[in-house]
């Protein structure tokens, strides 16, 4: 076991499934010689000089290009600097890479990773502060991945990486370095499509993911002696783990979701409507959402405002005296 944060937890990932798998190459701005603009990928272009690519500032490009060398047969690990710069590649994710496995019936499939930092809290213009999943969710043939802390990170980016179909894999910025954890040196893996519940209670249960996960935590210790949480990380965003979902919520009988994107058409919408569905009669209150709000992402005065972190435990109290 090291200890290692979550650019680290990435970083070893990707040289592991390099070393393993000859098909793996990355592209995007400034991935190689500079090791990007976090230094996601610092020491890959010195190790894998062949297999890293900086590409020009154009993202539609980028996975263009990722789309093409991947139907060829290769794994392409792109990133884009920033989700919010995600737009412009927008057309090729959309109109190819989600739809060449059932445009061909199956003789071809699509087995990229879109890497991209997101979220708020950094001090950044907007387009670098944008929690974008759930454009990405709403797209069939696309999967997605947003990791809480490094030890998820790792083993789901190289479930990703070995996916057959393509993957956004969302990196909260926030917690980039502001986690610490052992993380196996050994490779390993963590199943798509399947929550982890970070925490067990009786009282309330909690759905969130990336950044947002530490901040519940942090709530959590604060009213542990009045509330007793259970606190889903969702890890895939799609599919999301909706029996773990159902599961916890029959148990609590309350819930309550979080997440940093703005709130209408949020992913958070679409579980309180699974909830709702497939719950109803063990709910003791409605189901309530605390997300960001329906505007453009602020400058940095306002960021703390914007976040939903200040809000979450007013929240608490709305579900449980409901």
């Amino acid at each position: 076991m090291v200890k290692l944060n979550i650019v680290e937890s990435i970083n070893l990932a990707l040289n592991q499934e390099m070393a393993k798998d000859k098909d793996v190459v990355i592209l995007g701005e400034d991935v190689g010689v500079d090791g990007g603009v976090f230094r996601v990928t610092e020491g890959l272009f010195k190790k894998f000089p062949t297999r890293v690519f900086d590409t020009p500032l154009a993202e539609s490009g980028i996975i263009g290009a990722a789309i093409g060398m991947a139907v060829y047969g290769l794994k392409p690990v792109a990133e884009v600097q920033f989700s919010g710069f995600m737009y412009p590649g927008f057309d090729q994710l959309i109109s190819h890479a989600s739809r060449i496995r059932t445009r061909s019936r199956g003789r071809y499939s699509c087995p990229i990773v879109v890497r991209t930092p997101c979220g708020g809290g950094i001090r950044a213009l907007e387009h670098h502060s944008e929690s974008t999943e759930t454009i990405f969710i709403h797209t069939p043939g696309l999967k997605v991945v947003e990791p809480s802390n490094p030890y998820d990170a790792k083993g789901l980016l190289i479930s990703s990486i070995r996916d057959p179909d393509p993957v956004i894999f969302f990196e909260p910025m926030r917690v980039y370095r502001a986690i610490k954890q052992e993380v196996p040196e050994e490779e390993y893996n963590i199943e798509l499509g399947k929550a982890n519940i970070v925490k067990e209670g009786n009282d309330l249960t909690i759905i969130t993911w990336g950044a947002m996960v530490r901040d519940v935590l942090k709530i959590n210790e604060e009213i542990k002696n009045k509330y007793d949480l259970e606190i889903i990380d969702l890890r895939t965003l799609s599919p999301f783990d909706i029996d773990a979902i159902i599961n916890s919520v029959k148990k609590t009988g309350r819930a309550l979701v979080v997440h940093e994107a703005p709130k209408t058409l949020g992913l958070g919408a679409e579980l309180v409507a699974q909830i709702n569905e497939k719950a109803l009669l063990s709910l003791e209150a409605p189901v309530f959402r605390v997300t960001g709000f329906d505007t453009v992402f602020p400058l940095a005065k306002l960021e703390n405002y914007y976040l939903p972190t200040n809000r979450i435990k007013k929240d608490i109290e709305k579900v449980m005296n409901f």
